[in-house]
């Protein structure tokens, strides 16, 4: 399995809205996205507020092959909340 990571902008938003916002490659076999994944550090606002200006979260994407992983990377850097992305 080939493994990609995203670094999801999450300002303006609730929760894990940001996420659920996201455009995901279809053969992706695993997915999961929180702070544990990556962050710019631990939320300073009441939960009901929206996420601050640059607050950001990590998300790991599987895929089975490090050819489809290329492709993931491609689809996701096209969407507007993911700042960046790489492949490991």
């Amino acid at each position: 399995m080939a493994v990609v990571r995203l670094k999801i902008d999450v300002s303006g938003t609730l929760g894990d809205e940001a996420w659920g916002r996201i455009e995901h490659f279809d053969p992706i076999q695993e997915a999961r996205f929180g702070p544990e994944y990556g962050s710019n550090g631990q939320c300073r606002h009441a939960a009901g507020e929206p996420h601050p200006a640059g607050e950001w979260r990590g998300a790991k994407i599987r895929v089975q092959t490090p050819l489809l992983a290329q492709y993931a990377l491609a689809h996701y850097l096209q969407q507007k909340r993911v700042l960046d992305a790489d492949v490991e």
